[in-house]
């Protein structure tokens, strides 16, 4: 068993080098692009070391078919011949070599790594080899012929096993179960890449500011099974037919137009610090102003005196990674995927990070956990944040649950931090301890009287502590006079009150406007409009007197034409609220909800069914 083990460590070696050549392959073709962008050399070698996570990964994935056949084989006491197994690794190469090919071949044109938007047009040859030049398609042919050849040479002359070699050797049988045990189980660790609370995916290897290294880190086989998995479940599962295409979009945008464009001010400044605390999971019932119980949240309640509390705000989905595309994007949520899950369209979402950058502001993000989670890290290092702090970032020793570093620590921290940053900022705050396990420190008596969610609304409590703490840290901040500060819940999560997933009141969520650049006269007054979490990008820009008509999406709800709606996403339908009622739909769970009037019934819900459709066909068309 010794020399089977030795043989599958030599294998694992084997796809390392092979992954870590291709990639010097690819940058080596888009060297220009490198010193274009003024990429620093050792960020270049960052990438190789970052590699190793998704390439063990890759290479985990790879391995178990031949670990088995080698395994069974190895138990019979025969001379057999390991040669036909050099058939399936001569496929993997091939097929792995054909990918970064493909990946180079796009990446000039598209800027993007090779997907599954990009193997559907293989579906035309005649297309892809009449746009691509005569030259490269030659060379890329070649260099795939080249490098296969080599590296299935390689294969067979370094690892590939002689005939009778593995000869089983004295071993008893525990030895064959104990071997077998931690194989397969190494490989399964090695798949989700490692032991931590948060499996392994494509943000692993976002790690850099510069787009094309990033590009290079990321195993481009990993990231197209990903990617056709991710793909694939939308195609199978999320249509919406409602309606031609025509008439959904024509719909859509006549919902969105408004008569006039005349923004009420809130603001004294048009160049305010913005910080976002986004809270983590936290629903309306949280809040004592919004119908929750004054126990949970009262340092919240206080700075309600100070701000304009949102009083009909609901988030359009139920993931973290949809809420901050909501609010760098002006997204709504999608059924069944995320954007953050297609690197290949986020060319196609307009970036508040971006439009803000353009101005002058230094962005940042902060998070006591790891951002690998959903990808949500890719999609940061893709909208360029000057700034991405993860809880790994933070030398303090601070306590850590198994997501990362608790409210109560990182908070009051970020705020401290915050002060080496330059101003103007857009600065983002991402809560941690109100999501499960609920690990947090009991620094509180904790509250008995919930009949269901108790871990849950204790750990709001614990968060509301912590806001506490972060506000008395924030007043000793030279920077706070002149920030806006955003409290808003990235979505909602279930409640005490056991709302149903298919209704507006789950997906109730706060948001509170605070800070000194608030006009005194609006502080402690509520907006009762209806709106959402993907009207926060417009309705900020406005405040600054900057365009944002590339959110189509987001709506200024300051505007005094504001057409007040909200919707929210069902894997199998969609919630639609106007100030004449409420539709909810979910096919699936055989629920249907309408409010409206019966004389405007037909065309109040045909609104929420064609913004739903013409949602998902322009996220699809990208």
């Amino acid at each position: 068993m010794k020399k089977y083990v030795i043989y599958l460590i030599k294998v694992l070696i084997f796809f390392l080098v092979l992954f870590a050549g291709m990639r010097i392959v690819f940058i080596v073709n888009y060297w220009n692009l490198v010193n274009h962008d003024m990429v620093p050399f050792v960020e270049v070698l960052k990438g190789f070391v970052k590699a190793w996570p998704l390439d063990i990964a890759s290479a985990c994935f790879i391995m178990p078919i031949p670990a088995l056949v080698m395994f069974i084989l190895t138990c019979f006491d025969r001379d057999v011949s390991y040669r036909w197994v050099r058939w399936y690794f001569y496929l993997i190469i091939a097929l792995y070599i054909l990918a970064v090919m493909g990946e180079i071949g796009i990446y000039g044109e598209w800027r993007t790594k090779l997907s599954y938007k990009a193997l559907m047009y293989l579906k035309e040859p005649a297309e892809v080899f009449n746009t691509a030049s005569t030259q490269q398609t030659v060379l890329l042919i070649s260099l795939w012929a080249c490098f296969t050849l080599l590296f299935s040479w390689l294969y067979v002359r370094w690892i590939e096993p002689s005939f009778g070699e593995y000869r089983r050797e004295k071993d008893g049988i525990y030895t064959f179960v104990i071997v077998f045990v931690a194989v397969f189980g190494l490989m399964f660790i090695g798949m989700r890449g490692g032991l931590g609370e948060i499996p392994i995916s494509t943000s692993s290897g976002y790690f850099s500011n510069y787009k094309i290294v990033n590009v290079m880190t990321v195993n481009p086989a990993y990231n197209l099974m990903e990617n056709i998995s991710n793909s694939r479940m939308v195609d199978s599962k999320a249509h919406f037919n409602y309606m031609n295409s025509e008439k959904a979009a024509a719909i859509t945008k006549e919902t969105h137009e408004v008569e006039c464009d005349s923004t009420v001010m809130v603001l004294k400044t048009d160049r305010p610090n913005i910080l976002i605390v986004l809270l983590e999971s936290w629903s309306a019932d949280l809040i004592e102003s919004l119908g929750g119980d004054s126990r949970i949240t009262p340092n919240f309640h206080n700075l309600e005196k100070d701000g304009i509390l949102f009083t009909d705000f609901y988030a359009s989905a139920n993931r973290s990674q949809q809420g901050i595309a909501s609010i760098i994007g002006g997204l709504p949520g999608l059924p069944v995927t995320t954007i953050t899950n297609h690197q290949e369209k986020y060319y196609a979402i307009p970036s508040v990070v971006k439009t803000l950058d353009s101005v002058g502001y230094y962005t940042s993000f902060y998070f006591g956990g790891e951002l690998n989670y959903g990808n949500i890290l890719s999609y940061l290092r893709y909208n360029e944040f000057d700034r991405i702090v993860e809880g790994k970032d933070v030398k303090e020793r601070f306590h850590k649950g198994k997501l990362g570093i608790q409210d109560v620590d990182m908070l009051p921290w970020a705020a401290k931090d915050i002060s080496n940053q330059p101003e103007p900022f857009f600065t983002t705050i991402f809560t941690l301890s109100s999501h499960s396990p609920y690990d947090y420190p009991k620094i509180f008596e904790e509250m008995e009287w919930p009949q269901l969610e108790k871990e849950f609304v204790n750990s709001a409590k614990y968060t509301d502590i912590a806001i506490k703490q972060f506000m008395d840290k924030a007043r000793q901040q030279p920077w706070y006079k002149n920030t806006l500060f955003v409290f808003m819940a990235d979505h909602s999560h279930p409640s005490y009150k056991n709302h149903r997933m298919e209704s507006f009141p789950y997906h109730k969520i706060p948001l509170l406007l605070y800070g000194e650049p608030i006009i005194d006269s609006l502080r402690g007054t509520t907006y009762d409009k209806i709106c959402g979490n993907t009207d926060v990008p417009a309705t900020l820009l406005a405040q600054l007197g900057l365009q944002h008509e590339e959110f189509f999406w987001s709506k200024n709800v300051f505007n005094t034409c504001y057409r007040p709606f909200a919707f929210f996403e069902l894997n199998s339908g969609l919630g639609w609220k106007t100030e004449e009622g409420e539709y909810v739909i979910s096919v699936e769970n055989n629920i249907t909800t309408n409010t409206f009037p019966k004389d405007k019934s037909d065309s109040l819900t045909q609104q929420g069914r064609a913004y739903m459709q013409y949602h998902f066909d322009l996220f699809s068309s990208y």
